[in-house]
């Protein structure tokens, strides 16, 4: 009882608004007029129920000679249409009114001018209509029965002995109105001209075709419009459908559900259709199997009975749970043992790595980092070096400063990298495309060209966004450590007391010339001291520069992984943003499309 409760709470302003949205997120993925024939469901539904819904409009539809205009009058209890049986009599439909008052505005958009009031009694607020023969020789008449046939609220197919297994009725209007079971009345007239066990044969071989087109369970009436047989019945029939006064609505959820089904692909009959997307949703639970092909002949075979193919009768797709007022469906889980997919969840694996790795190939980040560890140990010697030769250092150039990497601060701009080769542009676009063939290897096609569409999208800016990556994640390269400085002072303060021997030693050098008499100078034992800060100094500048450079060596290769790790990230970021997030919007957008396509056609 709970799960009944549930499923009663889906309105139909509900599957409306889902059948909406689902037009909406096939806009471009579906056929223009498929999806156009979807909105223009939606727009009826909207016109129809802006009219009046106390009354409900019943077609009696059928073929040239099967006596709905006979049965137009005996239900109206006078005669208001002309009757004949050689040529179509019924060119313009015509409407009878059980308290039609109020029916104008509906009768109008109907756009049936000829109307007879009828007395209520058990029928009031029934609108009959009479349609003119659906296989007339007329093509207005046959554009005229579609036309009224696609809006009204309740359809009785009138059929005859003869011409019930017409394959005309069958394949054109029962076959696709499968989702209309409960708006629909079959009514097999003309029994007055069969024996009663012919009227129960063809009785059972008409409900054995209509199991086969679909609508298993749909009412089947005998009648004789001539002697009055079976009429009661279907009076009563119409009078409890009318009384509820919903048919109105349950027309336009079963038209809604029928627009669901051919916009997903499950319509066998609906050529612009994905059969993709109909043979997952099969093996999701949602709609039955395919039904074979049908032929139907009208000519009779001993015991009175049509040739005709046999075929197993088609069942009605389950339901899929309920849900709680205002919850979205979702497709159900995978499960073993059905073998049940849905489509693939795109998440990290061996293919992003495939792209992230192609990706930084064709952005030089070898390279990159290459210069990194080589800019750091050039920038290191050139601050920590012995001063007496650093300078030389100066004069090679810097291999970050030659690609354009390292600039200010925040003001990355674009890198004077290599190009990328053929070798890996194509490595690229390989990577790209088996990333969108394998996130829509089980998504339908138009849906998949639309995946892998998605995946390419952005190729065109793709090498201007690594390429600012990369300076951008590069840009920490050119932090100079602290240690250089304290390095660098420490070398000046070395030749600061290098120059202070040197000149020491060239004081007592001039003095000895002049021939004058030599200053005391302090000793190291047996050493001058002018002697060991020159030689002193010099040896612990030297000392100190190859310390130094080890530890850049050694500095560089850190610098260089972190750049690398970092590299990695931000290429692996641009990956996701401009190849993997419009793919999984596009999956996203699919699944969404088909919880909204559960919606519409649940039960």
């Amino acid at each position: 009882m709970k799960l009944k409760r549930r499923r009663a709470a889906l309105t139909l302003d509900d599957r409306l608004a889902a059948l909406a949205e689902a037009t909406d997120l096939a806009e471009g993925r579906l056929g223009h007029p498929l999806v156009e024939r979807a909105r223009a469901v939606v727009a009826r539904a909207g016109m129809r129920s802006g009219l009046s819904v106390d009354h409900t409009a019943v077609a009696l539809a059928g073929a040239t000679g099967s006596g709905k205009s006979s049965l137009f009058n005996a239900l109206a209890g006078t005669p208001l249409a002309d009757v004949g049986v050689t040529r179509p009599m019924t060119a313009h439909a015509q409407a009878a009114l059980w308290e039609g008052g109020g029916a104008g505005p509906l009768l109008d958009w109907f756009e049936v001018p000829r109307r007879h009031s009828v007395d209520g009694g058990d029928l009031s607020g029934l609108i009959l209509l009479d349609l003119p023969d659906h296989d007339s020789i007329e093509l207005a008449h046959r554009l005229e029965v579609d036309r009224l046939v696609a809006v009204v609220d309740l359809l009785v197919w009138v059929l005859d002995p003869q011409k019930y297994a017409d394959a005309a009725v069958h394949e054109r209007y029962l076959r696709p109105l499968a989702q209309h079971r409960d708006v629909m009345l079959v009514v097999l007239n003309q029994i007055d001209r069969l024996p009663r066990p012919a009227v129960r044969r063809c009785l059972a071989d008409l409900r054995e075709l209509l199991a086969a087109d679909g609508l298993s369970g749909a009412r089947v009436v005998a009648v004789s419009a001539l002697t009055g047989e079976g009429l009661p019945e279907l009076r009563e029939a119409l009078s409890g459908l009318v009384s509820r006064r919903t048919a109105w609505a349950e027309r336009l959820a079963a038209d809604a559900a029928a627009a669901a089904t051919v916009l997903a692909g499950l319509d066998d009959a609906a050529p612009e259709t994905a059969p993709g997307a109909a043979t997952l949703l099969r093996r999701l639970g949602m709609v039955p199997p395919q039904r074979p092909a049908v032929e139907r002949s009208a000519r009779w075979q001993a015991g009175g009975r049509p040739r005709r193919w046999e075929r197993p009768p088609r069942r009605p797709g389950e339901a899929l749970p309920g849900r709680e007022a205002g919850e979205m469906p979702t497709v159900p889980p995978a499960g073993p043992p059905e073998g049940r997919r849905r489509p693939v969840r795109l998440s990290p694996g061996a293919l992003e790595e495939t792209l992230v790795e192609a990706l930084q190939e064709a952005a030089a980040v070898p390279l990159v980092v290459q210069s990194v560890a080589k800019a750091h140990r050039h920038r290191s010697v050139a601050a920590t070096g012995w001063p007496v030769t650093r300078w030389l250092r100066r004069l090679r150039p810097d291999p970050l400063r030659r690609l354009h990497i390292g600039g200010a601060p925040g003001t990355p701009g674009r890198t004077s990298v290599p190009a990328a080769t053929a070798v890996q542009r194509s490595q690229v676009d390989t990577a790209i495309r088996e990333v969108g063939a394998r996130a829509a290897r089980e998504t339908p096609e138009p849906w998949a060209a639309a995946v892998r569409h998605a995946a390419r999208s952005h190729l065109g800016e793709l090498g201007d966004e690594i390429d600012m990556a990369v300076a951008r994640t590069s840009l920490g390269a050119s932090r100079r450590p602290r240690w250089w400085q304290a390095v660098g002072a420490l070398q000046w303060l070395v030749f600061a007391v290098l120059v202070t021997g040197a000149a020491w030693l060239l004081a007592l050098f001039a003095v000895a010339s002049l021939m004058l008499p030599p200053p005391p100078t302090p000793k190291v034992g047996e050493v001058p001291w002018p002697t060991v800060l020159l030689v002193g100094s010099a040896v612990v500048g030297v000392a100190v520069a190859l310390v130094s450079r080890l530890a850049a060596w050694l500095g560089g290769r850190r610098r260089a992984r972190r750049v690398a790790r970092a590299l990695r990230a931000s290429i692996d970021a641009v990956a996701r943003r401009l190849v993997l997030a419009p793919v999984s919007e596009e999956l996203d957008r699919y699944r969404r499309f088909l919880a909204l396509i559960t919606i519409v056609r649940s039960r």
